[in-house]
């Protein structure tokens, strides 16, 4: 038997971000969670869907300046 799903999203550092995109996204699109309840079922799929995928691409972007950083800061303490 596997975690529960609330200690699963505890030990992810991401998924607290990752919820945030996906508010962010819903909100873009005139929606929040709640609402999405009074959707169609294969709407509010739908809408979940795209806004797991923005919310994928956030953190990617993210992940990818991060690293861009770090790499930047490395090689300036390789030059000096």
């Amino acid at each position: 038997m596997g975690p529960a799903p609330d200690e699963y999203v505890q030990s992810d550092p991401d998924a607290a971000l990752e919820r945030a995109f996906i508010t962010e996204y819903l909100e873009l699109h005139g929606h929040t969670i709640l609402s999405m309840h009074q959707l169609p079922a294969a709407e509010a799929s739908a809408l979940m869907k795209a806004a797991s995928i923005y919310a994928s691409a956030r953190l990617s972007e993210m992940q990818s300046r991060a690293h861009y950083i770090h790499d930047i800061h490395d090689a300036s303490k390789r030059s000096a």
